[in-house]
């Protein structure tokens, strides 16, 4: 039985991680989490897990500019506490160490129009603290990893599903409120929430070590999304084309409409992977995302 330390209390992606393994595979993972907002981590024995599954961060949640408490912040959780926390790890006798890192190490989306594909080739190019924190913390936990101490580093697109933050729940509620909406042709990739649990399992069960880039089996387009949560609420939403050119004046003034309506997917294949965990497809995820938050 694999035994697995969260670090990060009542977060969304250690939440569930867990819920999901314990509905999944009952007694088949012992699993355990350690609030990292304090000092007291630091007194627990780490000593006798198989992984370290690091999701405390400070999530990007900022437009424009910030302060500079708040660049601060980024570094001091997102790197410093990170490196930390594996330096421990592997002083204790965890082998393997999971990083939650993210596609924003590739800067923001395309601007509305444009196209931005990642392939395996594309060098990271942070456009903001919360990137380059990123960075950082997985620069510093490379130098940390040999044949006894396997880091995996994730860096997985926009993650949804029932109690996700960011972009998602907010064209949730769009989508339930507005009769139309604007079409947009844009691709993006994405993440459903079961979807990445299923790939982190798989990490920990085959003691992976390296770079990974878990994303859906298929991309998504911001508008068709919105109908498909419309949808999944017995309403009806009209898609007008059109309101492209006003969107591009938008997005000079508020940078959020870009991410909203932006493009930027992973090259398909940077994302297979020996074993099946896209196991959920897209009007799926939707439909179990939108039905279980009512």
């Amino acid at each position: 039985m694999k035994k697995i330390l969260i670090t990060g209390v009542d977060s969304f992606i250690g939440s569930s991680f867990e819920k999901y393994i314990n509905e999944n595979f009952p007694n088949q993972y012992d699993i355990d989490t350690v609030d990292m907002t304090d000092s007291s981590w630091r007194e627990k024995n780490f000593s006798g897990y198989d992984c370290v599954f690091h999701v405390a961060g400070i999530a990007h949640s900022d437009n424009g500019k910030i302060t500079r408490e708040k660049a601060k912040l980024y570094y001091q959780v997102n790197t410093r506490l990170t490196i930390e926390t594996a330096k421990k790890a592997k002083t204790e006798g965890v082998r393997q160490f999971i990083f939650m890192s993210s596609a924003i190490v590739y800067g923001e989306s395309a601007p509305i129009g444009k196209d931005k594909l990642i392939t395996k080739d594309t060098p990271v190019s942070p456009a903001n603290c919360y990137g380059d924190s990123k960075v950082k913390a997985e620069n510093g936990l490379h130098k940390l990893e040999n044949e006894n101490f396997k880091v995996v580093i994730l860096r997985p697109p926009m993650i949804y599903g029932k109690g996700s933050k960011g972009n998602y729940p907010l064209l949730s509620k769009i989508a339930q409120k507005l009769p139309i909406f604007p079409y947009v042709k844009n691709q993006r990739s994405m993440l459903y929430i079961e979807n990445l649990c299923e790939f982190v399992r798989l990490m920990i069960d085959n003691n992976e070590s390296g770079t990974f880039f878990p994303q859906n089996n298929e991309y998504s387009n911001t508008s068709e999304l919105v109908r498909m949560i419309a949808d999944a609420h017995g309403k009806r939403i009209i898609l007008a084309k059109g309101f492209t050119w006003a969107l591009k004046i938008l997005s000079y003034i508020n940078p959020v409409v870009n991410k909203a309506f932006g493009s930027l997917i992973y090259e398909t294949e940077m994302s297979e992977y020996r074993q099946e965990y896209q196991n959920i497809n897209l009007p799926e995820t939707i439909r179990r995302t939108e039905l279980s938050n009512e």
